[in-house]
């Protein structure tokens, strides 16, 4: 596991500090003042944590962790104004949200796609989606270092937020009748891509303004998530670098 801090002490320091922490575990059924502190420390600065047996937390690291184990984020998050304002003012905004992508080589290869295609951004859930670690890094071919980064509590509130932006929010979906083909592609857009195994979820789905299939001609019924991401993508550069636009 990369980035590690352990103990409470410099655990509490990282976060005052302002360090962007990835993931913070607690062991389960943690007392003192000390602890206490660190929680409402948390609590303070929206800091998510998970309690969890001290065994994870052994298996982390064999160091003095006074129950307590963070893993710093790998790289700097932006929030979502700033994805937004850095859009160059002659180019159409693309921004790309995850909905439960919880594989990092998964989410590594879909910011690859994404950086390559030219997309503004990547949008991720605080919760239930890939950490931003070294082998997400390192499956984006450096991608996740290139391209900005936003977490956000809530999706729902995050779609609805830039549609009343402007942008188009369209669910890349094998139930849908509608392909790809048939979308216009050419405002700005947030391409969602949803679980390995589940999809997008019903409550996201619901929110968005198009669902698009990708048609398939051989015997299996999806694409991998990444693969399928790619196809999505680069219908969008196609549509907007023809010679139509």
């Amino acid at each position: 596991m990369d980035n590690i801090i352990f103990g409470i002490r410099p655990v509490a320091e990282a976060i005052e500090a302002g360090k962007q922490i990835e993931k913070l575990y607690i062991r389960k059924g943690a007392e003192g003042q000390l602890m206490q502190e660190l929680k409402d420390l948390c609590i303070r600065h929206r800091v998510h944590f998970q309690e969890v047996p001290v065994e994870k937390l052994n298996r982390l690291t064999r160091g003095n962790h006074q129950g307590v184990v963070a893993q710093t984020a790998a790289i700097e998050y932006v929030r979502l104004e700033d994805i937004l304002e850095r859009v160059p003012e002659d180019e159409t905004p693309l921004i790309v949200l995850f909905d439960g992508v919880t594989d990092v080589r998964n989410f590594g290869a879909i910011a690859r796609s994404a950086e390559c295609a030219g997309a503004h951004g990547l949008v991720t859930p605080l919760k239930n989606s890939a950490p931003v670690n070294a082998e997400a890094i390192r499956s984006s071919a450096g991608a996740l270092t290139v391209i900005p980064v936003c977490r956000v509590g809530s999706i729902r509130n995050t779609l609805k937020q830039l549609q009343t932006e402007g942008f188009q929010v369209v669910a890349a979906t094998e139930k849908s009748r509608k392909l790809l083909y048939d979308a216009d592609f050419r405002k700005p857009t947030v391409l969602v891509m949803g679980a390995e195994d589940t999809g997008i979820s019903k409550e996201v789905l619901k929110l968005c303004d198009e669902q698009l299939a990708i048609p398939l001609i051989g015997h299996i019924e999806s694409l991998n998530v990444s693969a399928a991401a790619a196809v999505m993508l680069f219908e969008v550069v196609r549509q907007r670098i023809g010679p139509e636009n």
